[in-house]
């Protein structure tokens, strides 16, 4: 079975220096790349059953965002922001472009992944050739983002291995239906066996704090500001919508058709917040267009 490198770079954020680390899939040689980059409490793991199957088109890489997975955590927790990501990511490209001033990059973003996408893909001179978003866009259902941020904040321990799975199962049943199989891969990806051996989440607890911070202002504004960068965005691209989606309600999605980039909508049926492109007909979605 074809295995990823697991490789890091060295970011820079206000609170000094952290480490970031991917997954890198398929030939190091290969032009073509695709950056694969997950949802706010997920991982780059996963991206493992999509990347193995882009694998021989791409080079795949699937970082896992500052404060998850293998990567550092942050000082200063109200670092934990869209730019700071966006930022990680132009690092990361410098690194595994080899002419990080030429060539472009296709991108995957799923949910945050998404925002980020959004984010670099709205600056002037930006790499990204095709963008893909997974079940995101600039407004955010207020609803969703309680849930979203109640989550997060939940520091909770699990006695077996088991017990963490079926709540990752709980709180993730929109992500549509799954093997047994599947769900223990996903549930296996976010949860990590302490020196006490209780089974717990992978991210830093201070990922909650900047939503804890956010007031009604502060999110009107933030609105404002994604829907400007969206309307900056120039390369073809692609939505994704979850049909039964609490977070990307479909106003907002068909409003995404009609502004910026035009993005061509795909609705998966039977599925909420948000695809997880494991199974091979939501792969081909991507792979359709990517390669298309």
């Amino acid at each position: 079975m074809l295995e990823a490198k697991i490789k890091s770079v060295q970011c820079l954020s206000l609170a000094g220096l952290h480490r970031m680390s991917y997954k890198e899939w398929g030939d190091a040689s290969n032009p073509n790349v695709l950056l694969c980059v997950h949802g706010v409490t997920r991982v780059g793991d996963d991206f493992d059953t999509m990347a193995r199957a882009l694998a021989a088109d791409y080079r795949v890489i699937a970082p896992d965002i500052v404060g998850r997975g293998r990567s550092d955590w942050l000082k200063n927790p109200q670092l934990y922001v869209i730019p700071q990501y966006v930022s990680d990511i132009v690092t990361l490209l410098a690194r595994v472009l080899p002419d990080p001033e030429s060539q472009k990059v296709d991108w995957f973003g799923t949910s945050m992944g998404g925002l980020i996408g959004m984010g670099l893909a709205s600056l002037p001179d930006n790499p990204i050739r095709k963008l893909v978003l997974n079940d995101i866009g600039p407004t955010l259902a207020p609803q969703a983002m309680q849930r979203i941020g109640d989550y997060i904040g939940q520091d909770l321990r699990f006695d077996s291995f088991e017990a963490g799975a079926q709540f990752v199962r709980d709180v993730s049943v929109s992500f549509g239906e799954h093997t047994p199989e599947e769900w223990r891969k996903l549930a296996a990806d976010v949860l990590r066996q302490d020196k006490d051996g209780k089974w717990g989440r992978h991210y830093d607890m201070g990922l909650a704090a900047p939503f804890r911070a956010v007031t009604p202002e502060r999110a009107a504004a933030d609105q404002a500001m994604l829907w400007a960068a969206y309307d900056a965005i120039r390369c073809p691209t692609l939505l994704v919508r979850g049909a039964e989606s609490d977070l990307l309600s479909r106003d907002t999605a068909l409003a995404m058709t009609q502004r910026g980039p035009k993005a061509q909508l795909v609705e998966i049926p039977k599925v909420g917040h948000a695809p997880t492109f494991v199974h091979d007909d939501q792969i081909q979605i991507a792979k359709q267009f990517l390669l298309g």
